[in-house]
């Protein structure tokens, strides 16, 4: 019945839809999502994306498009201002599960690039980073708010992508670095989006640093909006959307006002996106030895946590 009707229709009534259906509106619009699962609690109208990246816990290009994908199917389904009061979606929450939260970019594409000097591919893993930052920080243009929580540790240029949500928060036992100075690169979008919560001088401390800096540390910093004790992340964004209902439309204004104060994010991200791509394609072989060995002890670390032997295409990329 939702199909025959989707197919004569750009949007979806809100109002038509039961919980199972609001999954299934968006599957329907935005195609194959690989790597995240979608859940809806219907009772605080918020959309769960839980990140499950494939064989290693990085922002792969298959999981930048998934989010992406689902990010602009929520906007075209309930975008119109039309369709505001009877959105089903006005919360959308990101979590991830297992013993990281990230490790980062996709070292083994970033190298299987550099082996083919393929700036295109580059430039495309760039601009899924920024879209998928822009429309978080937008709250998909002040559709909804953006949220995200960390339960572990969270590495690189992954941090940026929840970090761009208008609300991030931490269990207290995860932590957050940024270790891309030391192996001669940088996270994409990472300048912009911290030195929006951080202000710039601290964002280029942490980022020339590569320190590690725990829950309460990154708080204090201002780059989180709360710690709560481990295994309470989801119940505070529960209780947040709950909270936040009544006051839905102020917030969401609010949260659009100060975006734009901070200036132009996709000039400024598309920028970032471009030095990032020249940068890559600078590093020289000690570089993208260093890297490749990094690679190499994440698939090492990956099969001591995860108590399994490497897969043969862990063992494949460990080889590059």
């Amino acid at each position: 019945m939702f199909q025959a009707f989707a197919s004569h229709t750009q949007s979806v009534p809100a109002v038509a839809l039961e919980c199972c259906e609001v999954i299934d509106a968006l599957r329907h619009k935005a195609g194959f999502l690989p790597e995240v699962q979608l859940a809806y609690e219907a009772e605080i109208k918020t959309l769960w994306v839980t990140i499950k990246p494939e064989l290693k816990p990085v922002f792969t290009l298959q999981l930048l498009d998934s989010l992406g994908k689902i990010q602009k199917a929520i906007y075209a389904l309930w975008g119109a201002p039309d369709q505001y009061h009877g959105a089903p979606v006005r919360f959308l929450a990101f979590r991830g599960t297992g013993p990281f939260f990230t490790l980062g970019g996709d070292l083994d594409f970033y190298l299987d690039c550099l082996a083919k000097n393929d700036r295109a591919a580059l430039a495309e893993y760039a601009r899924l980073s920024i879209e998928g930052a822009v429309w978080n920080a937008s709250g998909l243009n002040g559709l909804v708010i953006t949220l995200s929580t960390i339960h572990a540790k969270a590495i690189g240029g992954g941090i940026d992508a929840p970090r761009s949500c208008n609300v991030m928060i931490a269990e207290e036992q995860a932590s957050f670095v940024y270790p891309e100075i030391k192996f001669n690169h940088f996270p994409i979008t990472a300048v912009a989006v911290l030195s929006r919560r951080m202000g710039s001088r601290a964002a280029e401390r942490l980022l020339l640093s590569g320190e590690e800096m725990s829950a309460a540390d990154f708080l204090a910093a201002g780059a989180l909006e709360a710690v709560v004790p481990t295994g309470t992340g989801e119940d505070w964004i529960r209780k947040y959307a709950s909270d936040s209902l009544p006051v839905h439309a102020a917030k969401t204004a609010l949260f659009s006002a100060f975006n734009r104060r901070a200036g132009d994010l996709r000039e400024e991200l598309e920028h970032l996106g471009e030095i990032w791509t020249d940068c890559m394609l600078r590093l020289n072989p000690s570089a993208i030895s260093k890297l490749q060995r990094i690679a190499q002890t994440q698939d090492r670390m990956l099969t001591r946590v995860y108590q399994r032997p490497a897969s043969p295409i862990l063992a494949s990329a460990a080889a590059l």
